[in-house]
């Protein structure tokens, strides 16, 4: 499981114009909820929750966020950001209580060496980078290994086939594809135009024209 710590500050004030205020002054607007506590008002250094957010994968670590001196174990659950600027204007944190389970998305991390890759040339290709999983926060793992060693050319493997350590619930679709050993394209078939060019560059057959001699003029003037 992997734990950060981040500084922040309750706020009493609410509402756009003091969320426009505590931007100009540096800092983000934030809020913690929790199953068994009000909603809280926050305000946390932007510059802090940058370089935090810049080294940890957001939504698998537990943010261990301490509030006026109160220290309170959570999870980032929505980070949003200016359209245009690269700027945070506002974060959720969810407080994490201890056997209650969170439902949490984990990055899946491709390992070993593909015996289609190694053997056949072939190309793999990663088509889901994370798993949602249902978990006690204590258990949550920093990311998911899978297996691609025995993978041939050609085959693939789906999310029922990962291993999970016991107590993780898997709520991604089973069926869902985590990655592929795909053929490469060694041979590059022709278009009708390369075709049509070929055969308008291919010499065409001459045309056989010679003059008749005379015993052929004599025999065409004896049919008519």
């Amino acid at each position: 499981m992997a734990i950060a710590s981040l500084s922040a500050a309750a706020r009493a004030e609410s509402g756009k114009g003091a969320s426009r205020a505590n931007r100009r002054e540096g800092r983000v607007p934030a809020i913690i909820y929790g199953h068994k506590r009000a909603p809280q008002s926050l305000t946390i250094n932007a510059k802090e929750l940058g370089r935090l957010l810049e080294r940890i994968a957001a939504e698998a670590t537990v943010i261990e966020l301490n509030v006026d001196g109160a220290t309170s174990r959570t999870l980032i659950r929505e980070i949003q950001r200016h359209p245009f600027r690269k700027q945070i204007l506002h974060v959720d944190f969810q407080e994490l209580v201890a056997g209650e389970k969170v439902t949490v998305r984990i990055p899946i991390r491709l390992t070993g060496s593909s015996e289609g890759v190694r053997l056949a040339g072939g190309i793999m290709d990663q088509t889901l980078r994370d798993l949602e999983i249902r978990v006690d926060p204590a258990l949550i793992p920093n990311h998911i290994d899978v297996d691609v060693g025995a993978l041939t050319i050609g085959h693939s493997i789906h999310v029922s086939e990962i291993s999970l350590a016991e107590g993780i619930e898997v709520l991604t679709d089973g069926d869902a594809t985590v990655c592929v050993c795909a053929i490469p394209k060694a041979v590059v078939e022709a278009t009708p135009a390369a075709v049509e060019g070929a055969a308008a560059e291919a010499p065409a057959e001459p045309e056989l024209i010679r003059k008749a001699k005379p015993d052929d003029e004599e025999a065409v003037e004896e049919k008519k």
